[in-house]
């Protein structure tokens, strides 16, 4: 069975026009439900995790500066979001919905979270909506507990996955590709061991070819045992903050194409949603229900 994250506090309340697309964590199961593509049964509930799975990733300083809410007011602000207790328990138990979507990946070859993908967190500071790096965190559990040795990262949100190149720059264990805007945030970017940067209004072809190039090769030149996928839907061109030019039908390929490559090579995936800023928040859910309908036909 399809196991998913989902937990009640991931729709946190934000002031009334705030750029973040908070009700999707809302409407998203609401849709998988309504059309029959997820029961009730496929959703599992994370918790608190041990602080211990935290601090293999982030610095005991941040964390605990997160945790009692004594950032400085700049290190906040760069996080966009209000910050609250809250807010860090959210963080925790996305983390946590990570942690053990990995485990139910390793049993069905594919598990989710409705959240997570929150590659812009450092090793010591949070950015653009990310505080905790969940696949970050997740790669590192699976090590510590012996449940994979070689971990490849396939993150194809539109940003950069800067945190996350900075958290693995010198770890040969886990190899981090991102295919992302070139002219797009983060406008400094970090060096992961593969970066694409596209072009602005990048089409369909465009991004697709380059990645059926790209993505076989390099799962047989790392052999990972394991893969996380970071699924962004602001690849499309309706994206606020996409800059690129693809249709749903090409995000669809896309990510048809990344859990079929997987499948094929009998590696597991644990995929994150990531980011989606579309105006029209229909599009933003139809998208990534997309997701949940592959996976379900490809796996079960």
């Amino acid at each position: 069975m399809l196991k998913i994250a989902l937990h009640p506090i991931y729709k946190y309340p934000l002031p009334e026009g705030h750029r973040f697309p908070m009700l999707k964590y809302e409407l998203l199961p609401q849709q998988l439900l309504y059309e029959g593509t997820c029961s009730k049964n496929n959703f599992f509930e994370p918790e608190i995790p041990s602080d211990k799975h935290i601090l293999r990733v982030h610095t005991q300083d941040y964390f605990q500066n997160l945790k009692q809410l004594t950032l400085d007011k700049r290190a906040a602000r760069k996080i966009g979001f209000p910050l609250s207790n809250i807010l860090v328990e959210r963080e925790v138990i996305i983390a946590d919905g990570t942690i053990k979507a990995s485990e139910f990946a390793l049993q069905n070859g594919i598990a989710m979270n409705i959240a997570g993908g929150t590659h812009h967190a450092y090793t010591n500071r949070g950015e653009a909506f990310c505080l905790l790096n969940d696949q970050a965190i997740g790669a590192r559990y699976l090590q510590q507990k012996k449940l994979a040795d070689k971990i490849l990262i396939v993150d194809l949100d539109v940003h950069q996955g800067n945190g996350t190149a900075e958290i693995f720059k010198n770890d040969n264990s886990v190899f981090t590709f991102s295919m992302h805007g070139k002219n797009n945030y983060p406008f400094k970017k970090e060096i992961s061991d593969l970066d694409i940067a596209l072009e602005n209004d990048a089409n369909d072809e465009t991004y697709l070819n380059l990645l059926y190039k790209t993505l076989p090769k390099l799962i047989k030149q790392e052999q990972p045992d394991f893969i996380y996928y970071l699924c962004g839907v602001d690849v499309i061109a309706t994206d606020k903050l996409g800059k690129l030019g693809m249709t749903i039908d090409g995000y669809k390929q896309r990510d048809q194409f990344v859990l079929e490559t997987c499948k094929t090579n009998k590696t597991p995936v644990m995929c994150c949603m990531g980011g989606g800023y579309s105006p029209d928040i229909k599009t933003i859910i139809n998208a990534h229900a997309n997701t949940f309908r592959l996976a379900q036909d490809l796996f079960y």
